[in-house]
């Protein structure tokens, strides 16, 4: 069977993270806390989330040694001037002194891109991250912001309903990859006909074809986000079968090009 990670020049990614928007307080520490001790060993976390004090507890109190999870958070667009002190503080809440994966959250504009992929390098060359990408950039955006800096990653919504096709040709042409956030559809994928007849033939969820189908594909990773003890053993249980090119074909096609994600109803950059 294939393996559960992904590896991007000398960097090794764990293909199913633990998403953790909207997790916090003592709920987000158990919950991460729990993901760690069955496993997970990739955990997405930013600063507009407002949990990597919780992110950063859970994984002191799990004992598992730092150098074995991936850790990523992301800089708000309203903090990509001050980046440096802003990474700083992120990582006096996550208790580390670096994070594997360091991200600007959401494109600003030209030249607020343009210095937080400067300060995002500098991040890297002060020991603050190992890796360094963005998050809701298009082509065009992460063409100038890799001039600047060596951008590995591109962190977007995807799922069966989105169409990522460009940019996954894109990010696989200059050896990056894409984390997918939301990859379960907030839930759309469980109810879907044609992935619950394909998940009683492999005698798993439809999710769980989700996130094969994903995982399946060149340079993916995803990071679906759930508290619920059962659906995390679930999410991370995707390496014990493979889907055939004919089912692969069948879920490219239920593509509706439906984004959940509105840019417009995300807070202000400041």
């Amino acid at each position: 069977m294939s393996s559960d990670t992904l590896t991007i020049g000398n960097t090794t990614i764990p293909k199913v993270g633990l998403g953790t928007y909207k997790l916090t307080g003592p709920d987000a520490v158990k919950s991460i806390e729990d993901a760690l001790q069955m496993g997970y060993r990739h955990i997405d976390t930013a600063q507009i989330y407002g949990n990597e004090e919780e992110v950063g507890k859970a994984i002191k109190n799990s004992g598992i040694s730092r150098d074995e999870i991936f850790i990523t958070t992301k800089v708000w667009p309203a903090d990509f001037k001050g980046l440096i002190p802003a990474v700083e503080q992120s990582l006096k809440k996550l208790q580390m002194d670096r994070v594997d994966l360091l991200l600007l959250h959401w494109p600003s504009d030209d030249e607020a891109n343009k210095t937080g992929a400067e300060l995002l390098y500098e991040a890297m060359r002060n020991g603050y991250a190992k890796n360094v990408g963005v998050s809701n950039f298009n082509i065009e955006q992460i063409e100038k912001a890799r001039q600047i800096a060596p951008i590995i990653c591109n962190q977007v919504e995807y799922h069966p309903y989105l169409s990522q096709k460009k940019m996954l040709f894109y990010l696989k042409e200059y050896d990056m990859f894409l984390t997918a956030y939301r990859p379960l559809a907030m839930g759309q994928v469980a109810k879907d006909e044609m992935l619950l007849d394909i998940a009683a033939k492999h005698k798993k969820t439809a999710g769980q074809i989700a996130l094969r189908w994903m995982v399946q594909q060149p340079n993916v990773v995803v990071i679906p986000k759930t508290t619920h003890h059962e659906r995390l053993i679930e999410n991370l249980n995707i390496f014990d079968f493979e889907i055939s090119e004919e089912e692969m074909a069948a879920i490219f096609a239920l593509n509706k090009n439906e984004r959940l994600t509105n840019p417009a109803t995300a807070p202000k950059w400041d």
